[in-house]
């Protein structure tokens, strides 16, 4: 089991839809509107991985700090 996931936000890919403050805000804000995580390293938590699914863009991702598998978003 992971103990601490990184979230990355591909900026090329984020359209500002706000889905992932408006899902996570303890997560994620709008930066000049874009999307971009309020930490980078963070503790696994369920509310992030809806985030990610909900992009309709797929721009952002979790992965396992540990071992950098992919975890969201789920194919």
């Amino acid at each position: 089991m992971s103990t601490a996931w990184r979230i990355g936000v591909d900026t090329r890919r984020c359209i500002g839809t706000s889905i992932c403050a408006g899902t996570a805000p303890e997560h994620f804000r709008l930066v000049d509107g874009l999307s971009a995580p309020l930490a980078h390293v963070v503790a696994p938590a369920e509310v992030i991985l809806d985030a990610a699914d909900s992009c309709p863009v797929e721009a952002i991702t979790v992965h396992d700090a540990t071992d950098d598998r992919l975890i969201a978003p789920q194919e």
